[in-house]
């Protein structure tokens, strides 16, 4: 078994470059998973995989899932160069993403689906995606797009998740134009909302739709929507973190819509 252990190998310093840069992403249509759980959902969400690499020293055992993917060896070193896991698991793919389109998407009859305008820190993003998930969304949309979906913090933060639930990223003016065409009613959280978001009804087709922690949602979204909502809180703070807001109501929709 030929183990790669310099860190000044070619390989070894485009990972990192991969793990760092959403230019170099980008550029070469590229991105870095980051853990056995999180690169088996990726094969389930049909995500290709370029080639694997494998700590021998961390793994401790072999791995058979990937027998028709180009595997490479890596010592305890350069593995722990290459992960951006607090906690090395020995494991890591270099995968191509799996880009959607808006104008392809295809919706149940009564969707439910998650639209995050200028979310910005990938942890956030990660943490929804991981809610949206758990409760049932249908898609996310991306608006505005502030941080690479393709980040290793928003894999790692969505638990994987981010592979086996459909996130498109599309302009603002194309997603209020979705919305309208699939009769999806767009709940705008926002804290000047007159109503609480539990009043609203999020039983017919639904979009919850939520900005940045520090400027909130643009106008021409708070025009489009077609009810503004908010979260009632004490005196003296004027938001939650995104993630949270989010959770609070993707759970309350599907809680409306009886678990299911």
């Amino acid at each position: 078994m030929e183990i790669i252990s310099s860190e000044q190998n070619d390989r070894v310093k485009n990972i990192v470059k991969l793990q760092e840069k959403s230019r170099e992403r980008k550029k070469q249509g590229l991105f870095i998973i980051d853990g056995l759980r999180e690169i088996q959902e990726a094969l389930k969400g049909g995500v290709i995989l370029e080639e694997i690499f494998i700590c021998p020293e961390i793994v401790g055992e072999e791995i058979k899932d990937f027998s028709d993917v180009k595997t490479s060896y890596v010592s305890e070193a350069v593995y722990k160069k290459i992960s951006y896991k607090e906690k090395a698991v020995g494991v890591l793919a270099v995968a191509k993403p799996k880009i959607l389109e808006l104008e392809t998407l295809k919706l149940k009859k009564n969707p439910l689906i998650v639209i995050l305008e200028a979310v910005e820190k990938p942890g956030n993003l990660g943490a929804i995606v991981r809610s949206a998930y758990a409760a049932g969304v249908d898609a996310i949309i991306v608006n505005d797009e502030q941080t690479d979906i393709y980040n290793p913090n928003v894999v790692r933060a969505s638990e994987g998740l981010i592979f086996r639930l459909p996130v498109i990223v599309a302009s603002r003016e194309n997603t209020i134009k979705f919305t309208k065409e699939n009769k999806i009613k767009v709940f705008a959280a926002a804290l000047i909302g007159a109503k609480n978001y539990v009043e609203a009804n999020y039983q017919e087709a639904s979009a919850i739709l939520l900005g940045t922690e520090a400027t909130g949602l643009s106008k021409k979204w708070l025009e489009a929507a077609d009810e503004i909502i908010k979260i009632p809180m004490k005196p003296g703070i004027d938001s939650l973190n995104v993630s949270v807001s989010a959770a609070i109501l993707i759970f309350e929709a599907w809680k409306q819509r009886d678990f299911s």
